[in-house]
């Protein structure tokens, strides 16, 4: 028998711990995690499907075996397991009979998947609050937003539902939801996950998969698991010269770290993550590394520019073909407003248009590799502001442009998507809070398959500012007590 407390106190990796030494048995860690999914589903309203009473099928020797875990409801897909996109269009779900190249590597990683979890349509917004299914709360204040678009999977695990939970990346969809939920959101190097086999790649290379994990250390492990080229991937990174977890360990000389904190736009940072930015440079410093503020010379409104062809391109992509197939066009009842505004603008483009965008997007690449040749890190706001109000992105605003809704949804977390573009790894850490307790994240980016400085450095802060002991309000320990 496992308690809801012994549970959540443990990362995947303890508990994976516990049932190989035969503690406790793995449909006791499994009746823990459904009963944790369905307390903080019943506060948050972050799943999709499930919790299923048993697992997905996953190996029993697997580094995770016996661990409890969930998909988002997005790109990575389970074999016989609905997918609705955040979207009304696939309210009856678009069902595989075989699982992508990540499902199986997670399956062989031991995962026990129990359930999907929410996003907001089609992973749009940096928002989790579909029309399809209503939105999900983030555990320290139900009144704010988890973030988005892997909110639900950030959601369950902040509140310690689950430890390890899938999640994707095109914009800053993992690392945002991390900043607004205390935990820790790893985007890999373009081609370090598979996405295949049934797409070669998704938004022109922008979205990375992996997951959202509370540890460094589950984090360096699930990427050891499930790392790796796939045949027929169009992209494909560099073999790591040895695991992640013993780079994670590795004693290394000072690192050059450089650090921005502006808003790299006509918007202001807020003074709590001001803050947060100031007291980890010091921390950074006393740990040894040599900190200078600096920040690589890029037009950020000729980045945005780019970035909104190609986010409205990838949209209509996407979002016209099902249309038609379903017969439906880019009906308001099935599609929400801004999505069909990026539909239209993104259809309504040229190759001209497409060439230009991916010409800027080689300037920002070369720009930022030619940075990180006198830097090891660079060091950024996760998000410019704390956890938002719920409201604050309403995706379902008719009077929004495609143009004016890139915009509103970029510009508070302007340094994320700059990696989903040059495709180089970059970590957020809950490093920071605000004055009325919730977490604010930090962005540490390195240069292209370096993940391993990334991983080592994390570590680093971890053991200095350790963050596993924060619990939200809505923490499933609290949740089960008053139950």
């Amino acid at each position: 028998m496992l308690t809801i407390e012994e549970y959540a106190s443990r990362d995947a990796t303890g508990l994976a711990e516990l049932v190989r030494s035969g503690e406790v048995q793995p449909s006791d860690v499994h009746e823990a995690g459904v009963k944790a999914v369905e307390l903080a589903n019943e506060r948050l309203h972050a799943s999709v499907e499930g919790p299923w009473k048993s697992p997905l099928d996953a190996s029993a020797e697997g580094v995770f075996a016996g661990v409890p875990f969930v998909l988002k409801d997005l790109c990575c897909h389970a074999a016989g397991v609905p997918l609705h996109l955040g979207s009304r269009a696939l309210s009856g779900g678009m069902v595989f009979d075989h699982d992508s190249e990540l499902m199986a590597r997670f399956r062989r990683a031991g995962l026990g998947a129990v359930g999907t979890t929410k996003i907001p349509e089609f992973a749009l917004c940096p928002t989790t609050e579909p029309l399809l299914g209503g939105a999900t709360l983030n555990p320290w204040d139900p009144a704010k937003s988890p973030g988005g678009s892997s909110g639900g999977s950030a959601a369950l695990v902040a509140a310690g539902a689950v430890p390890i939970a899938h999640a994707n990346d095109g914009a800053g969809s993992i690392r945002i939801p991390a900043s607004h939920t205390g935990t820790v959101g790893l985007k890999p190097s373009r081609g370090r996950i598979p996405i295949g086999p049934n797409m070669q790649e998704a938004f022109y290379g922008n979205v990375a998969e992996f997951a959202i994990t509370r540890t460094v250390r589950d984090a360096a492990a699930l990427l050891d698991a499930v790392h790796g080229n796939m045949p027929g991937e169009k992209y494909g990174a560099s073999v790591p010269a040895r695991p992640y977890l013993e780079e994670m360990r590795t004693q290394r000389p000072p690192l050059r770290i450089a650090v921005c904190a502006d808003s790299w736009s006509d918007r202001s940072v807020h003074p709590d993550v001001i803050r947060t930015m100031e007291s980890t440079c010091q921390l950074l410093s006393d740990l040894g590394h040599h900190v200078e503020t600096v920040a690589p010379k890029l037009d950020w409104e000729e980045f945005l520019a780019a970035l909104t062809v190609t986010f409205c391109a990838g949209t209509a992509a996407d979002v016209v073909p099902l249309g038609e197939a379903l017969g439906v066009g880019l009906s308001p009842d099935l599609f929400e407003a801004t999505t069909i505004a990026c539909a239209e603008a993104g259809r309504a483009m040229t190759p001209i248009d497409l060439a230009r965008a991916f010409s800027t997007n080689n300037t920002v690449s070369r720009t930022m590799a030619a940075f990180m040749t006198d830097w090891d890190i660079l060091v950024t706001p996760t998000a410019i502001t704390p956890p938002v109000a719920l409201g604050t992105f309403n995706a379902n605003d008719e009077s929004i442009t495609a143009q004016e809704w890139v915009r509103h949804v970029i510009t508070p977390h302007p340094t994320c998507a700059v990696y989903n573009v040059t495709g180089a790894p970059a970590i957020s850490l809950p490093l920071g809070t605000t004055g009325d307790g919730l977490p604010v994240g930090v962005q540490f980016g390195a240069d292209i398959y370096r993940e391993d400085l990334l991983l080592g450095l994390a570590a680093q802060l971890e053991q200095a500012r350790p963050w596993a002991d924060r619990r939200p309000a809505l923490h499933v320990t609290n949740l089960w007590e008053s139950s």
